[in-house]
C-alpha cells in the first residue's frame, strides 16, 4: 500500500499546488498546468489528491530527493519527520550532535530565536503544507457525492487535524486556515486553547461518524479511528500545558479506548525499527499511526534514513555488525558520524557491566541489559562534548537490518531506509494510561491495570517489574521505551522540567553541565518571521523579538 501512496503522491504533481504559507492560493503558476478544479474529476483523481496530503509528511520533493520543494539549503533537512524528531529530542537530553550546522547548534544550546533555522522552518512549513493540501482537497470534494469519497475526506480531515496538533504542540498559536482560506482571506490565529478545542472536536466527530475507517478495515499505513483516538489520548495527557486545565481522566479513558481497538505489542522490541517493519505483522500490529518510507518510491535523506546513518562512524558500524554476527558487513549503509546520546540519558536504562575505553563489544553486557538499549561506546570520554566526536554513546535503534537477519545492499538508494517511523504505537497508550492513573491517584499508583501495562512493557524489555509506579518512574520509562520517537521535549515540558534549573542536561542553555534555567518562551518555537511579514493577521509568540 505504501508504494501505491508514494507513486500516487508523485503523480499528484499534476495539481502543482503552491506551497507558500503566507498565500494559500493553490492556482498553478504555469498557465498550461491543470488547476485543482480541472484535476479533480474521478475517484482516482481524489485518491491522488489524498496521496499528495500523505506525501507531505514524508517527501522532501515530488520528483528529486536531492532538491527540496521548500527554501532550505539541504533537502534531507527539510523532511518533516526528521526535523519533528530533532525538534523534540535534540532540544533536550536525548540527542546531541557534533556537526556544526547552525540549526543543530541552536537546538542543543536552546539558543534559537525568531529567525527560523532549518528545523523550525521545515516542520512549520511542512505542517502548513499538509493543512493547505487538505483544505484544497476538502474544498474540491465538498460538492460531490461520489461513492468512496466520504472515506477519503475523513482521512484528509485526520491528516489536517494531526498537522494542527503538531503545530499546536511545537508552535503554540499557528495560523488557523480552513477551506475558505484557499484563494481567499489570509488566515488568523485563534489561540492555543481554541485550537486544542477545534482539534478535539474534529477528532471526536471523526470517531463518532462512520467515514473514518475502523482499525483493520483499510490497508496499512492508511489512518483509522485508532489514530484519531490515540491522538486524543496524547492531547489530553498534555491538556494542562495547552489549555491550563488538566484532563487526566480523559487521557486515561482515551488511551484505554485505543488499547481496546485491537492492537497488540510486538513480541520483539527490536523488530519495531527494522527495515521490514511495514511488512512484519509483529511490528505492524503495534503501530497505530506510522509514516511510511520506501527506498524505491520515496527517496529522501530525511525520515528514518537519518536515524539509521547519523549515529555511526565506519569503525563503530563495523564493530557493531561484528558483534551481531555480520562480519564484514555494516549495520548502517552510510556513516554520517554525528548523533550522540549523553551518558546521563543512557543511565535511565538498566545496563549491566558498563565499561569505557575498550576496543571491542558494545561497552556493556547487552545480553543481560534492557533490550530497548541499542548503545555503543567507541572508547571516548563518558561525558558528551560537542567538540569530541568520540565522546558519549552512539545509538543504533533504527538499523539497515530486517527481521530475517538480512542487511540491504545494492545501488545508491540502498543507502536509504525503508523502515517506517512509528508516530504513535500501542506502547505509548500503555504509558499514557499508567501516567494518568498515577496522577489521578496522587502521584503513585498500585492500580492492577496500570501495573499490568507496565509489566508487559518491561517483560518485553527483559527487566524487573515494580510493585507500584509513580510519575517519576513513568517519565524514565517513557525515556526508555520511546527514545528518539519525538516525545522527550513534550514530556519534560509537561513535568515542568524543561525550563527548570533542577533538571540539567549537557549543554542545556549552552552551558556544558546544563545547570541553568531556560526562558519560558522556549517551551514553544517561534512563528516564522516570513509568515508574519506576509500575513498582517499574525502575531509572534511572546518572548520572541
Amino acid at each position: 500500500m505504501k508504494k501505491i501512496i508514494y507513486s500516487l503522491a508523485i503523480a499528484a504533481s499534476m495539481l502543482t499546488f503552491n506551497s507558500c504559507i503566507g498565500d494559500l492560493d493553490t492556482v498553478p503558476l504555469n498557465e498550461t498546468d491543470k488547476n485543482a478544479g480541472q484535476a479533480y474529476q474521478t475517484l482516482e483523481d481524489f485518491e491522488m489528491g489524498l496521496a499528495y496530503i500523505y506525501g507531505a509528511y514524508s517527501l522532501a520533493s515530488q520528483n528529486d530527493s536531492g532538491k527540496a520543494d521548500i527554501a532550505v539549503d539541504d533537502a534531507g533537512q527539510s523532511e518533516l519527520v526528521r526535523q519533528y524528531m530533532v525538534l523534540n529530542e535534540m532540544s533536550v537530553d536525548a540527542l546531541k550532535c557534533t556537526w556544526g550546522d547552525s540549526y543543530i547548534v541552536e537546538l542543543q544550546n536552546n539558543s534559537w530565536s525568531a529567525t527560523p533555522n532549518a528545523s523550525t522552518l521545515a516542520v512549520y512549513t511542512r505542517c502548513m503544507m499538509v493543512v493547505t493540501r487538505a483544505n484544497e482537497f476538502l474544498k474540491q470534494s465538498n460538492a460531490t457525492s461520489m461513492e468512496g469519497l466520504a472515506q477519503l475526506r475523513a482521512e484528509a480531515r485526520f491528516l489536517r487535524a494531526f498537522a494542527y496538533y503538531l503545530l499546536m504542540d511545537l508552535y503554540g498559536n499557528p495560523p488557523f486556515a480552513m477551506e475558505e482560506n484557499v484563494a481567499g482571506a489570509l488566515p488568523s490565529q485563534i489561540g492555543r486553547k481554541a485550537l486544542f478545542e477545534w482539534i478535539e472536536g474534529e477528532l471526536k466527530d471523526l470517531l463518532e461518524g462512520s467515514d473514518l475507517p475502523a482499525v483493520g478495515a483499510v490497508p496499512y499505513p492508511r489512518v483509522t479511528k485508532g489514530a484519531a483516538q490515540a491522538t486524543l489520548a496524547r492531547m489530553y495527557l498534555n491538556a494542562e500545558v495547552y489549555t491550563g486545565t488538566a484532563r487526566w481522566q480523559d487521557a486515561l479513558d482515551a488511551a484505554e479506548a485505543t488499547i481496546k481497538m485491537g492492537y497488540d505489542l510486538c513480541p520483539n522490541y527490536e523488530e519495531l525499527f527494522m527495515q521490514d517493519n511495514s511488512e512484519n505483522d509483529n511490528a505492524r500490529k503495534e503501530f497505530i499511526f506510522a509514516i511510511a518510507y520506501d527506498r524505491d518510491n520515496s527517496q529522501s535523506w530525511g525520515g528514518t534514513t537519518h536515524l539509521v546513518s547519523a549515529s555511526l562512524s565506519s569503525e563503530a558500524n563495523s564493530a557493531i555488525a561484528k558483534e551481531l554476527g555480520y562480519p564484514g558487513a555494516r549495520v548502517a549503509r552510510e556513516n554520517w558520524n554525528g548523533y550522540h546520546v549523553p551518558n546521563e540519558y543512557v543511565e535511565f536504562f538498566e545496563l549491566k557491566g558498563v565499561t569505557w575505553g575498550g576496543t571491542s563489544g558494545f561497552g556493556y553486557d547487552r545480553a543481560n541489559s534492557d533490550k530497548r538499549a541499542f548503545f555503543y561506546n567507541i572508547g571516548g570520554t563518558k561525558e558528551y562534548s560537542n567538540s569530541d566526536i568520540n565522546s558519549g554513546w552512539r545509538c543504533w535503534k533504527f538499523t539497515s537490518r530486517d527481521s530475517k537477519g538480512n542487511l540491504f545492499s545494492g545501488d545508491e538508494f540502498s543507502k536509504l531506509s525503508s523502515a517506517d517511523f512509528p508516530i504513535i504505537r500501542l506502547a505509548e497508550m500503555y504509558l499514557i494510561y499508567a501516567e494518568a492513573k498515577a496522577r489521578l491517584d496522587g502521584g503513585t499508583t498500585t492500580d492492577t491495570k496500570a501495573l499490568g501495562y507496565i509489566k508487559e512493557l518491561r517483560e518485553r524489555a527483559g527487566v524487573s517489574v515494580p510493585t507500584s509506579i509513580d510519575t517519576e518512574f513513568i517519565l524514565k520509562e517513557r525515556a526508555r521505551e520511546l527514545m528518539w520517537e519525538g516525545h522527550r521535549r513534550t514530556d519534560l515540558i509537561r513535568y515542568g522540567y524543561f525550563t527548570s534549573v533542577s533538571f540539567p542536561w549537557p549543554y542545556k542553555g549552552g552551558v556544558p553541565d546544563g545547570k541553568v534555567s531556560l526562558g519560558q518562551h522556549l517551551t514553544v518555537y517561534p512563528i516564522l518571521n516570513t509568515d508574519l511579514t506576509e500575513n498582517p493577521n499574525l502575531v509572534q509568540n511572546e518572548g520572541y523579538k
